[in-house]
């Protein structure tokens, strides 16, 4: 599935984005909440994890997507690598299958502060809310990471009902916010609405 929002196209991650993601994780600030600095091996992102998130494709029609800005693509059909800002993971919690997916997303430090995140993190939401019967959306973080914290509270989204407060108020902490189905239709999405066409979609009035 291809989708479009105001700025960015995005797309199934495919085995030939390898090394896309081996530089993104290459970023020591990248990683600073992710591995405290060091980068994935690319073994790991050859071996492991594109594999995965072609199978989450195929099984859920959920897993990675990788973000090109249009703004440097244009009309192009096949965005080269400078236009790559990052990706956006909606996937199948290893640990549940009650019907809740978790979000997750990893830019490039020259893509922070422009809201992308959570424009293309929109885009995915409101497909999966309008098109599959998941019934809630989570997304974990570092209680200190800030800036992915704002991302999760403007999609919507609100602190896991079962946190508790005393657990987050110490350094490394993690935080889970979540996005539940009838929330997001309360709010009508917050992102904008869905457009879908044949073999893609696009998503409007999402530019924050």
């Amino acid at each position: 599935m291809l989708l479009n929002t105001a700025r960015l196209r995005l797309r199934p991650v495919e085995a030939g984005d390898a090394g896309l993601l081996v530089d993104l994780d290459s970023d020591p600030e990248v990683m600073r909440f992710v591995s405290g600095g060091p980068a994935t091996p690319p073994a790991v992102i050859t071996d492991s994890v594109i594999p995965r998130m072609q199978a989450q494709q195929r099984e859920y029609g959920t897993g990675m997507w990788v973000l090109f800005d249009t703004a440097a693509t244009g009309a192009q059909a096949d965005p080269g690598e400078s236009a790559f800002t990052g990706w956006v993971q909606l996937r199948t919690p290893r640990h549940s299958r009650s019907g809740e997916l978790e979000l997750s997303y990893r830019l490039r430090r020259a893509a922070w502060g422009r809201g992308l995140a959570r424009e293309a993190s929109a885009a995915l939401v409101a497909v999966m809310f309008t098109s599959s019967p998941v019934r809630r959306i989570f997304a974990g973080t570092d209680v200190d990471h800030l800036a992915s914290r704002r991302v999760m509270e403007a999609l919507g989204m609100r602190l896991a009902a079962d946190s508790d407060p005393a657990a987050l108020a110490g350094p490394g902490a993690s935080v889970e916010y979540e996005l539940l189905r009838e929330q997001w239709y309360a709010g009508r999405g917050r992102g904008g609405r869905v457009i879908k066409t044949a073999g893609s979609a696009s998503t409007s009035g999402m530019t924050a």
